[in-house]
């Protein structure tokens, strides 16, 4: 009966302590995939001259002693810590414990130019996604000029330029949702002006 009881308070204990620690952004940061421009600080426990403090380059790659340049684009902060214990371990230490975490993050946006009332960079919501048409409404809507059946999201995807073109006035009218794009970070939305009459 005591074991039963020292257990029950042990499964409480545990609960309780998950309750009040339990940081919803440290749960999406280890979903988090790193971006470029991105800052991390990295340290290896026991070796302070491996201290590094890196922002990710454009091309998806970080600095790091001993080790040289890393290609970090892509991974989580478990894969990042993962990776530089593996290279360390490799050929220079028996034992690597790796620590990283994300300073700053890149700024999660999207572009939204041409023929909106408020062209201009936009936030994704944290740990959310956003639509075409919420992009379209954050920019203030199409203008009585748009062209709204000839739109185009520019995307970089896996450093290869990618035109998705979308019928904004089938979503509009139509309510075919599976037009409606969720974007990703850095897309670029193109909102053509109708061509002038007699052209």
């Amino acid at each position: 009966m005591k074991n039963k009881t020292i257990a029950l308070l042990l499964v409480l204990g545990i609960t309780v302590f998950s309750v009040l620690f339990y940081n919803p952004a440290q749960a999406q940061t280890a979903k988090y995939k790193l971006r470029p421009t991105d800052v991390l600080t990295i340290t290896v426990h026991g070796q302070p001259d491996l201290t590094t403090k890196a922002r990710v380059t454009e091309d998806g790659y970080i600095t790091f002693p001993l080790l040289g340049k890393v290609s970090v684009g892509g991974l989580t902060l478990q894969e990042l810590e993962a990776k530089i214990k593996e290279l360390l371990e490799k050929d220079y230490l028996v034992s690597a414990q790796v620590l990283a975490f994300i300073e700053e993050y890149h700024p999660l946006q999207v572009s939204v130019i041409g023929e909106v009332n408020l062209p201009g960079k936009y936030d994704i919501p944290d740990g959310e996604e956003l639509s075409l048409i919420e992009a379209i409404a954050l920019a203030g809507g199409f203008t009585k000029d748009s062209l709204i059946k000839k739109i185009k999201i520019m995307r970089v995807a896996g450093g290869a330029k990618e035109i998705i073109n979308v019928d904004a006035e089938d979503i509009i009218l139509h309510d075919d949702e599976e037009k409606n794009i969720i974007l990703e970070p850095d897309d670029i939305i193109i909102v053509p002006e109708k061509p002038v009459s007699g052209d």
